[in-house]
């Protein structure tokens, strides 16, 4: 329940799997140089060579701590906190990421802009995602996500038990073993797009909006274990799907970042609390969705998904 010092977080721990450890964020980013599966990859070293490397769990940056933290307040009422956290080592990625969160006195959304730097002169990689991440009351057996799309995937076999169900929630299930759907989003001709979490009532849930020239890849995580076990969902909105960093290079799915220069952000999450709030959001989903036909796909697919390991 509560922060862990990143000093106690060993990325490398239990096969690489040590980032769940300070793993309790509403919204955790994931990268920057990498995220997704931790394995191994192929880098070039200090002297020229080709070398491999292990990569661990969603990378690094959740767990680096800020260098610079301010807050502002406008004189019209908008509240913002921003940061520089960087990840940068000698012959390794100079990245930094600076942060602005904002949100304006009464109103129901949160606004993230993030703009990630390649602070060398030579090319670097880049891959970040969003774990956007709820429980209850909006997670609830019947629960559902509402998002357009031209086409929904399941990550694996796994996956693929509940494709039929993979829009909806069960309740907290003992023995449950995740789920990930692969999403590719339909948006508007300027690229914006939202998707929602809501209750099975449609009393409550959770939009995020974001634009696909930004953030192309979307994922549906669900993780419906009992409460002690961790009752979650995560809405991904990401540059990639999160598999192993040397597949999702091999599909075009891994940003090169030239020398000086800077990739922006934004998502707006948002809070819905009435009918006619979630009404909105549903009929503007519905929208972008329009008449295109979406496909619902029942087997993995081999550009969405490492069916090799």
């Amino acid at each position: 329940k509560d922060p862990v010092h990143p000093a106690f977080v060993d990325l490398n721990d239990r096969g690489g799997l040590g980032w769940l450890k300070g793993f309790n964020e509403w919204i955790v980013r994931c990268g920057l140089d990498n995220n997704g599966s931790p394995g191994k990859d192929i880098i070039i070293d200090n002297n020229g060579n080709e070398a491999s490397v292990f990569l661990p769990l969603h990378g690094k940056i959740a767990n680096t701590p800020a260098r610079k933290v301010s807050i502002a307040v406008s004189n019209d009422g908008v509240l913002s906190v921003s940061g520089e956290v960087g990840e940068t080592m000698m012959f390794g990625p100079a990245l930094q990421l600076t942060t602005t969160i904002s949100t304006a006195l009464g109103s129901n959304e949160l606004k993230i802009h993030d703009r990630v730097t390649n602070l060398g002169t030579t090319p670097a990689e880049l891959e970040l995602l969003y774990h956007c991440n709820y429980g209850t009351p909006i997670l609830e057996e019947g629960a559902r996500v509402i998002a357009p799309f031209k086409t929904v995937s399941p990550r694996d076999a796994r996956a693929q038990e509940g494709i039929d169900s993979f829009d909806r929630f069960l309740k907290p299930t003992n023995g449950y073993v995740e789920q990930c759907y692969w999403y590719e989003l339909a948006g508007r001709k300027s690229g914006e797009t939202c998707v929602l979490l809501r209750n099975k009532k449609g009393t409550l849930g959770s939009s995020l909006r974001f634009n696909l020239n930004e953030l192309p890849c979307f994922t549906v995580w669900k993780n419906t274990a009992t409460h002690y076990n961790g009752y979650v969902t995560g809405l991904e909105p990401a540059t990639n799907y999160p598999n192993l960093k040397q597949f999702e290079r091999a599909q075009g799915r891994v940003i090169r970042l030239r020398g000086r220069k800077s990739y922006d952000i934004h998502m707006t999450v948002a809070a819905h609390d009435t009918r006619a709030s979630l009404r909105a959001v549903e009929a503007e989903i519905a929208t972008i969705q329009g008449r295109r036909k979406h496909v619902v796909n029942q087997v993995p697919k081999p550009h969405l998904s490492d069916l090799t390991g």
